[in-house]
């Protein structure tokens, strides 16, 4: 890992996660609801923007290192909300923020135990 730079950014990964996680909870894990309202969607949407921003910044060498996690595709999904929003699948997002999230966010974890 190069240095605190990246654990920072891991952290800062996390604290995404665990927004998002937060959302799920206070509108509940339902799919009508995700669908239906666009508060829950965009704040959801927001965060995974900012996660794919803050995957950009890791080092190379991390990224190339940590290759369990799709780095790429995560950017890719970051320029998706950015520059298309609108063509964003409402089950494509509950996907990754009801399943792979939570792998994201403990392979973090563990990226920042690993490093103490």
């Amino acid at each position: 890992m190069n240095g605190n730079r990246d654990k920072n950014i891991l952290s800062h990964i996390v604290k995404y996660c665990e927004q998002i996680e937060e959302t799920v909870a206070l509108f509940g894990a339902d799919y009508h609801i995700f669908c239906t309202n666009n508060t829950f969607r965009n704040a959801c949407c927001m965060c995974l923007l900012q996660i794919g921003e803050l995957s950009n910044s890791l080092s190379d060498d991390f990224r190339d290192g940590h290759t369990a996690i799709p780095w790429k595709q995560i950017r890719g999904f970051r320029n998706i909300i950015a520059h298309a929003y609108g063509t964003i699948e409402p089950s494509v997002v509950w996907e990754i923020i009801t399943t792979e999230l939570l792998e994201l966010k403990e392979y973090c974890q563990k990226c920042m135990a690993e490093e103490r």
